[in-house]
């Protein structure tokens, strides 16, 4: 596919004075099972569980303020997440804009809006949004936050058609890049599965094409709920051969450091 970066009408409109941008991932913490396409599992809550002791990843800041458990160059990106209890989302963000990466279970939307105020954002700041894949804890609340923040939003092809939203969404791949972020197919998962990175500040949202565990290692996808785990397997493989030194996952706690070595080993061994 040939490489384009993708641009909106609220590109334009933002400050010309604004320094960068931002993705939020809301994700999930020792989550017991990755609901399928077409079924959500016991485990998953009804409602989405309240944020208000939810651990985040980087403190209350203005936008422009790189904190602690976040990593910013220049041209990069900082991050933040919400721990929703089953499953997590992240927020990159530069300079007061902010694209995010999945969106967790139906009814997610109040704590995406009371992640984004934690770093001085509204849904108005939110000019992109990334389905990394179509099962329910990620794509789950793709309508109220297209409704609270009329942002475009991208998925890979495979999973496109299967994805609920009022407006069309734009499929990505390979050699395509968003808002400053290189999108990356990770199939096996899901068909349609895709990764997010950032090069330039070394994070990767990895959806479920990777699972994390504390914070101290990674795991492949689960196999009770990847489509194609031979494809899956494959998939760590081909993320091993990127550099990035922080890795976000749908599920379980982020790497903070080291995390491509980690992934490699990952692949090394067989998965």
């Amino acid at each position: 596919m040939t490489a384009h970066v993708l641009l909106t009408r609220r590109m334009l409109l933002k400050d010309m004075g604004r320094a960068g941008l931002a993705v939020m991932v809301l994700g999930t913490t020792a989550c017991a099972q990755d609901p399928t396409s077409n079924a959500t599992p016991t485990e998953e809550p009804t409602t989405p569980p309240s944020t208000a002791a939810a651990a985040t990843s980087t403190p209350a800041a203005s936008p422009d303020t790189t904190a602690p458990g976040s990593t910013a160059g220049e041209g990069g990106h900082q991050w933040h997440r919400v721990n929703l209890g089953f499953v997590s989302a992240y927020i990159l963000y530069r300079g007061g804009e902010a694209a995010l990466v999945d969106t967790g279970v139906s009814g997610s939307e109040s704590g995406i809006e009371a992640a984004l105020g934690e770093i001085g954002l509204g849904w108005d700041s939110v000019s992109h949004l990334v389905v990394t894949h179509k099962h329910p804890d990620h794509q789950g609340s793709v309508e109220a936050v297209i409704a609270a923040s009329d942002a475009p939003w991208y998925a890979g092809a495979a999973d496109l058609p299967e994805i609920t939203a009022s407006t069309a969404g734009t499929a990505v791949g390979d050699g395509d890049e968003v808002f400053g972020l290189q999108i990356i197919e990770t199939p096996g998962h899901t068909p349609g599965h895709v990764s997010v990175l950032d090069p330039v500040s070394g994070i990767l949202v990895t959806g479920d094409a990777l699972t994390g565990s504390d914070g101290s290692s990674v795991s492949g996808p689960n196999p009770g709920f990847s489509e194609d785990i031979d494809l899956a397997n494959a998939t760590v493989a081909k993320l091993a051969g990127f550099d990035y030194e922080i890795a976000l996952f749908g599920h379980g706690e982020p790497v903070l450091s080291g995390a491509s070595a980690m992934v490699a080993e990952l692949a090394g061994s067989g998965g």
